[in-house]
């Protein structure tokens, strides 16, 4: 016990004197930082044909022994220089993903992908998105969409891949590309609007504590956590909740006419191979097995917009992930001393 003490003590030490020079170093970084103008970010290009052609060539190193690899990078030479005599006439495929949380924070990301794409890519190019998304705030999600309905306006051909989940929000932007391909078991779906929220006001009562709630406009507050709710507000609240829904099923319903809306916009999710079934999605496939097959054809672009962090955010990474190192630390050092 006593030399557990003493470790116990000896981490705490050393978890202090990090957290304080990372509070220093941020301090500095804080006052370097005033006047400047916020740091920007850059736009990655990876072309994916390399990155497939490497894996192929990666496996055909270990199944192949050196004469018939010898004799099989003698053709792959040979038909590449053919390919460079020819015209440079493929169509080009830019890739874009889309990981979505509540508040569809790569919105940011999205519109400058997409900003950049628009300036070069023609109708006769196409744009894959990879998106995941759960779904979350209706503003948010709204905005998202609207980044993509940029390139429909263009007259260039969308696409939307989903690997695992599209429901809610994460729908509302699937839905305006020209063509989803979901995987087999991927979810999709969740056409409709829901809120919730706690109401404390009889536990207020009880403990007699009131809480006032005022505002300028009938409406201007229909639901309360602490106030007390009345019948009138909870039916402007579901009327508000209705006409959210209407507007997402009008939304869908005009990217997607060949929906029966009212059957899929209950708020029901389906797996991949049911929505099919159903016209949400148009095939069924993964993301990797569409792009792979693109590369055949097509000159594949993966386009990421990567914001630069100031020094002050990085040290806050660091320092959040010192903390939580040093906690994951202790919790094993005393499991490994039971």
């Amino acid at each position: 016990m006593e030399f557990l003490a003493e470790y116990a003590s000896f981490l705490a030490k050393t978890a202090t004197l990090v957290i304080a020079l990372l509070i220093v170093l941020s301090a500095i970084a804080g006052l370097r930082g005033k006047g400047r103008r916020k740091p920007g970010g850059q736009l990655q290009v990876t072309r994916l044909n390399d990155f497939y052609k490497a894996l192929r060539e990666r496996l055909e190193s270990g199944l192949l022994d050196k004469a018939q690899l010898k004799a099989l990078r003698k053709q792959q030479a040979k038909a590449d220089k053919q390919e460079k005599k020819k015209p440079e006439d493929k169509r080009r495929v830019f890739v874009l993903d889309f990981d979505g949380d509540i508040k569809a924070s790569a919105t940011e990301s999205l519109r400058n992908e997409i900003t950049a794409l628009l300036t070069l890519a023609t109708p006769r190019d196409e744009v894959v998105l990879r998106l995941e998304s759960g779904g979350g705030l209706v503003h948010s999600y709204g905005l998202a969409a609207s980044q993509l309905a940029r390139i429909r306006e263009a007259g260039i051909p969308l696409t939307i891949c989903i690997d695992k989940v599209a429901a809610s929000g994460g729908y509302m932007m699937a839905c305006i590309g020209e063509k989803i391909v979901s995987a087999p078991f991927a979810v999709l779906g969740s056409i409709g609007v829901v809120a919730q929220m706690p109401n404390v006001n009889r536990l207020l009562k009880k403990h007699d504590i009131d809480f006032e709630v005022l505002t300028a406009g009938e409406y201007k507050r229909t639901l309360t956590v602490f106030g007390e709710n009345t019948d009138k507000g909870r039916e402007k609240f579901q009327e508000d909740l209705d006409i959210t829904h209407k507007l997402f099923k009008d939304f869908v319903a005009r990217y997607r006419p060949q929906l029966h809306i009212d059957e899929v916009a209950t708020g029901e999710v389906w797996l991949g191979i049911a929505a099919l079934n159903r016209q949400l999605v148009d095939e069924l496939g993964t993301s990797d097995e569409y792009l792979s097959r693109s590369a055949r054809e097509a000159n594949v672009f993966h386009l990421r917009f990567a914001e630069r962090k100031s020094l002050q955010e990085r040290i806050g990474m660091a320092a959040s992930g010192a903390v939580e190192n040093t906690v994951v630390g202790l919790w094993s050092k005393l499991g490994r001393l039971r």
